[in-house]
């Protein structure tokens, strides 16, 4: 588990900076984190008051998605500034990996960015965790190289399927295309408790428990979309995916790919294509709340701030609002858990 850092040590660069100066050029030597302790400059503020004229103070759990990371950490730091005496410690272990936390009961809110899946529904329910879904944004997940690639600027889902299959994936840019040069490809991408593997996975190859082609094993796994950013930022011929938010911290040091599903030509990763609906792996963003937490004061107390603030900061993260109708539900359903749970 991490307390929260400051969202700027998302960037690459810092990154690539720590990365010169370490032996062997490791890159999990030299990534930063997401996540931090909410420090403020000379005096701390005074706490605000919740809306029973009480001071709030505590501690707040939350894991799970490395691309929503970002963003609640985002939100968590302006909190800080209104509630210093609330202490919110934020882990990055991939949307899975959070969910089997938030299911055990071990925290209180699990950033997702894909819906929950059934076993994960079971094992909640297993848990005794009742939770509130809550749609606080979207994502354009997008497909990057090393800056160095410069034989093209797009890529068809079928060239996605040979470098991410199992069936013979590709391991050279001239199997995708014989208008490729001779050049080795190093994958690096989320591992298999990242809700961005899932979702990459089911909509590039299928769906794998429909019987679709599985995913590739060979290659370099990470849950902190930092490394993988480094990785094909330093990497020759590297290619990878995950959220917008983490090619938009450092355009200069990575490609970002359009892609071209088979309907609608190539599209550019982008908050007005994802927004339009014109970009074909966009997606929704999530956090998802333990019922019985909204009981704490200072969890009913973020949770509600967060959706009244989202907005203010989501588009600097590297994201896009969710849909007005689906955040006004969102706040709605979440001041009826926090009036049923007494907090």
């Amino acid at each position: 588990m991490r307390t929260r850092k400051s969202r700027g040590q998302l960037g690459l660069l810092a990154a690539l900076a720590l990365l010169g100066a370490a032996c062997g050029g490791d890159p999990e030597a030299a990534a930063p984190e997401v996540g931090a302790d909410a420090a403020t400059d000379g005096a701390a503020a005074e706490p605000v008051e919740d809306g029973d004229g009480e001071a709030v103070s505590g501690a707040i759990d939350i894991d799970g998605s490395s691309t929503v990371g970002p963003l609640t950490d985002a939100v968590s730091e302006i909190y800080a500034e209104e509630q210093p005496e609330v202490t919110v410690n934020l882990g990055i272990s991939g949307t899975g990996g959070g969910f089997e936390r938030f299911c055990a009961g071990e925290t209180d809110i699990s950033n997702a960015s894909r819906d929950i899946e059934e076993e994960e529904v079971t094992a909640c329910e297993e848990g005794g965790v009742e939770y509130t879904e809550v749609r606080v944004g979207t994502d354009a997940l997008t497909v990057v190289g090393h800056p160095g690639i410069d034989f093209t600027d797009c890529l068809t889902f079928e060239q996605l399927a040979t470098i991410w299959g199992a069936d013979e994936p590709a391991t050279n840019w001239n199997e995708l295309s014989p208008d490729y040069p001779d050049r080795s490809m190093e994958v690096f991408a989320p591992g298999v408790d990242s809700g961005t593997y899932d979702f990459f996975t089911e909509e590039v190859l299928g769906d794998p428990e429909e019987g679709a082609e599985q995913p590739r094993a060979d290659y370099n796994a990470s849950e902190d979309d930092n490394i993988i950013a480094q990785g094909v930022a330093t990497t020759e011929g590297a290619w990878g995916y995950f959220g917008f938010a983490y090619f938009q911290e450092n355009p200069e040091a990575l490609k970002a790919f359009a892609v071209d599903n088979g309907e609608s030509g190539c599209v550019e990763p982008s908050l007005e294509t994802a927004e339009a609906g014109e970009y074909p792996l966009a997606r929704p963003l999530f956090i998802y709340v333990n019922n019985e937490s909204l009981s704490d004061p200072a969890v009913a107390d973020y949770v509600s701030f967060y959706l009244d603030n989202v907005n203010d900061v989501i588009t600097d993260v590297g994201y896009i609002p969710a849909p007005e109708e689906a955040l006004s539900e969102a706040q709605t359903t979440v001041e009826e858990a926090i009036s049923s749970a007494g907090g």
